[in-house]
C-alpha cells in the first residue's frame, strides 16, 4: 500500500486509504490505462449494501471548457430531454446510508456552475432528512457515501433542474436502514424514489422487498450492480426499475451519440425473486436484471462537486450514475401515479421514437443475452436507453 500510494494523486490516496475502498476490476474500457478506477465504498457483507460510485482518478475525459466528465447540457442531448421545461412539482428522493455534512453546499456549487437554478433549504427545493423524516440528528458522516450522495444530487439536477430533491440518509448501510429510508421518502411525497447501491442477494430480502420497496404508484430505481454479470439486491426486486449502465460516447447516426453496454453492468437471473408478469425475456424463469439503463462507465463518467474529505470536482461512474439519471427521467416525465413497479417501459417503449437499443457490448461471459447486449431485450441494458421520456 505504501508503494501504491506514492504514485497515486490526493484523489486516489483519499479513495484508497481514507474510504478503505479497493481499485475496481474494470477490464473493459476504452479510458486511457493512466486513469485507474476506485469504488469509493467496500464490499458490504451479507445484509448491508455497498454504494455503487466509482472514481475516475485524475480523469480529463472532457475535451472541452469546465470541469472534466459529461455536464448536463451532454446527458440532456443524450438522451434528448426536455429538463428545462418539465419536472415542475416533482420530488425525486436519493436514499444513501450515512451523513454528507456538505451535501446542500456542493450542490449549490455544482448548479451554479452549469447554470441551473438554484435549490436549497430556503427556497423549498431542497430538503435533507434522516431516516425518520428529522431535518437534524443525522447519522454519522461518511467520505465514501457522501461521494455517493454528491454524485446523486448532482444527477438529479442535472435531469432534471425544475424537481424538488428529497435527501433520506439512512443511520448505516445495512438494509433494514435503507428500506426504512424508502418508505420514509414515500411518505414525505416523493415522486421517484433512486437507490444507488447494492448488496448480495439472499432469500430472506424477499420480506425486505415487500415492507420496504413495494409503493405502486412511485418510480422507484435501483442500481444493477458495478462488477459485470451477477445479480444483486435491491435490483433484483420485482417492484421496482433495475437500472444498468452503457458506455456513452459522441458521435453516431442522426441521435449524434452513441452506446454500448458497460462491461461493468450489472445483470443476470434472480436466484429467490419471481418473474414479474411484464418480463417475457425466454431464459431466466425469475426476475431478469436490468430494466432500462443509462451513462455508468467511467471512462465516459460526469462531473461531480464534492468537498467532504474530497478535493471538489471529480469524475465519477458506476450504476450509482444510471440510477439517478433514470429516476428523474420518471420524474420528468410526471407518470408517476400510473406506475406499476418496473412495468411502465415495457408496455410504452418503441425503438423508433421513445427508446435507445443497445445492441453491442458484454459484461460476462453466459453464452446468451443475459450478458451480452443486442437487438431487443439484454440484461446489461434492458430495453435500453432514454430518448425522451415517452416510455417513462
Amino acid at each position: 500500500m505504501k508503494k501504491l500510494a506514492c504514485t497515486l494523486s490526493f484523489i486516489a490516496l483519499w479513495a484508497l486509504v481514507s474510504l478503505g475502498a479497493t481499485p475496481g476490476a474494470l477490464a473493459k474500457s476504452s479510458a486511457p490505462a493512466a486513469t485507474p478506477y476506485v469504488h469509493v465504498c467496500a464490499s458490504a457483507p451479507l445484509d448491508y449494501a455497498s454504494c455503487m460510485a466509482i472514481l475516475a482518478v485524475n480523469s480529463q475525459f472532457r475535451p472541452d471548457s469546465g470541469p472534466a466528465g459529461y455536464h448536463p447540457a451532454d446527458l440532456q442531448s443524450a438522451y434528448n430531454l426536455p429538463s428545462a421545461s418539465q419536472g415542475n412539482g416533482q420530488t425525486v428522493a436519493i436514499v444513501d446510508a450515512f451523513d454528507d455534512p456538505n451535501a446542500e453546499a456542493d450542490l449549490g456549487v455544482y448548479r451554479s456552475t452549469f447554470g441551473l437554478p438554484a435549490c436549497t433549504t430556503g427556497n423549498g427545493c431542497f430538503k435533507k432528512v434522516n431516516q425518520q423524516g428529522q431535518q437534524g440528528n443525522y447519522p454519522t458522516p461518511n467520505a465514501g457515501w457522501a461521494a455517493e450522495i454528491s454524485l446523486d444530487l448532482d444527477m438529479v439536477s442535472a435531469i432534471c433542474p425544475n424537481c424538488h430533491i428529497l435527501l433520506v440518509e439512512a443511520d448505516n448501510n445495512h438494509f433494514r436502514n435503507l428500506g426504512k429510508s424508502v418508505n420514509e421518502a414515500v411518505k414525505l411525497g416523493a415522486n421517484a424514489v433512486s437507490n444507488s447501491y447494492s448488496g448480495n442477494e439472499a432469500k430472506k430480502e424477499i420480506k425486505i422487498q415487500a415492507n420496504d420497496y413495494n409503493h405502486p404508484g412511485v418510480a422507484i430505481t435501483a442500481s444493477s450492480g458495478d462488477s459485470g454479470y451477477g445479480t444483486g439486491a435491491p435490483a433484483v426486486f420485482n417492484t421496482l426499475t433495475a437500472i444498468g449502465g452503457t458506455h456513452l460516447t459522441r458521435g453516431g447516426g442522426s441521435r449524434g451519440w452513441s452506446e454500448t453496454a458497460w462491461s461493468g453492468s450489472g445483470s443476470g437471473c434472480s436466484k429467490y425473486i419471481s418473474k414479474p408478469s411484464w418480463q417475457t425475456d425466454p431464459d431466466c424463469s425469475n426476475r431478469t436484471v436490468s430494466d432500462v439503463s443509462a451513462d455508468a462507465d467511467p471512462a465516459t463518467g460526469v462531473s461531480v462537486y464534492d468537498t467532504f474529505q474530497a478535493p471538489g470536482w471529480q469524475v465519477y461512474g458506476g450504476t450509482s450514475v444510471s440510477s439517478p439519471i433514470i429516476a428523474s427521467v420518471y420524474a420528468l416525465a410526471g407518470n408517476e401515479g400510473s406506475i406499476n413497479y418496473g412495468s411502465y417501459p415495457y408496455l410504452n417503449y418503441n425503438y423508433s421514437t421513445n427508446m435507445n437499443d443497445v445492441t453491442s457490448g458484454s459484461n460476462g461471459n453466459c453464452g446468451n443475452y443475459i450478458c451480452n447486449a443486442g437487438p431487443g431485450y439484454d440484461g446489461p441494458t434492458g430495453l435500453g436507453t432514454p430518448e425522451g421520456t415517452g416510455a417513462f
